[in-house]
């Protein structure tokens, strides 16, 4: 237990990063490694953590964007989401499921479990679908992130010494 006293902030700090759209994992998992969080960890943090508003986005965003669309400033950035996740949705139509899991999975800006599930709901894709498919995704994203940092810290690490 004696990592959890030393790291126990470093790991809140993790799943909180995982949360934050745009970062997600993508960001906790770096965070975690260069903070001393194990690896291990880092992964299982970071997808509950990317996961968590997931079900909440495919519940609820589209009676959000309703609400926000009633006021000018907040409506010009509901449209401008839907508008991103339309754009997206065009892939993801052809093959639902695979085209949703491989926006999820890759580990790009632009991607991820908030533009998946955006995508899912604004395509009115049902939970039961949507939710396994983000989170195999997720899996998938962060299994490669947590493989090239991992990689990368043993390269810099072969090189210096």
């Amino acid at each position: 237990m004696d990592f959890f006293s030393t790291h126990a902030g470093e790991a809140i700090i993790t799943f909180l990063i995982s949360m934050v759209p745009v970062i997600e994992l993508r960001g906790a998992i770096p965070y975690a490694y260069a903070n001393g969080v194990a690896p291990w960890l880092a992964f299982v943090l970071s997808v509950a953590g990317n996961m968590l508003p997931v079900p909440f986005i495919l519940l609820f965003i589209r009676k959000i964007f309703a609400w926000m669309k009633k006021y000018p400033r907040l409506g010009k950035i509901a449209y401008k989401l839907e508008n991103r996740a339309k754009n997206k949705s065009s892939g993801v139509r052809k093959s639902e499921i695979i085209g949703l899991c491989i926006l999820v999975a890759i580990p790009l800006p632009g991607t991820g479990a908030w533009t998946g599930a955006l995508v899912a709901a604004l395509m009115e894709m049902r939970m039961k679908r949507a939710l396994p498919t983000i989170f195999l995704g997720v899996l998938i994203a962060g299994i490669a992130v947590t493989l090239v940092v991992s990689l990368g810290i043993e390269a810099l690490s072969w090189m210096a010494g």
